[in-house]
């Protein structure tokens, strides 16, 4: 039986994702306060849900796993974003409490990473000082706008 070199590639990539559909994913969707329309605290529009994040209007991440234990997810920036196409991105989350219209707030934490395991392996947003948390900034404020 001949397999074409297709099929090998589609089995390949299948088997690579494939790892990452364990205990990586707590959840097969992500969270409703972070799925909808969101406007950040610097004015930037977003649409987020379970597949895709995107920052309007034309930069888009394609979700490739989340965590909602300890709230992240790893996506591949799509090959038209402006900048670092085809690479990956590993996105943390909190929700917020008392801090009203803003509901929950993000950071990325690597935009760049060559590979889907640099992206989770990379140094945890600090929850804890959502001021400076991300990387010496402050994580993006969300609001919805839906």
């Amino acid at each position: 039986m001949k397999i074409t070199r297709a099929f090998l590639i589609l089995f390949m990539l299948a088997a690579r994702a494939g790892a990452y559909a364990g205990n990586d994913i707590v959840n097969d969707t992500i969270p409703y306060m972070v799925k909808g329309n969101f406007m950040d605290d610097y004015g930037i529009r977003y649409t987020i849900n379970d597949t895709i994040w995107t920052q309007l209007p034309n930069i888009k991440y394609h979700i490739i796993n989340r965590n909602t234990t300890e709230q992240y997810l790893l996506a591949r920036n799509d090959e038209k974003n402006p900048g670092e196409p085809g690479l990956y991105t590993r996105i943390d989350y909190m929700i917020f409490s008392n801090m009203a219209p803003f509901l929950w707030g993000y950071c990325l934490t690597t935009y760049n990473a060559k590979t889907i395991e640099e992206a989770q392996e990379k140094a945890k947003a600090d929850r804890e000082n959502p001021k400076k948390g991300c990387n010496g900034y402050p994580f993006s404020r969300m609001k919805r706008t839906d």
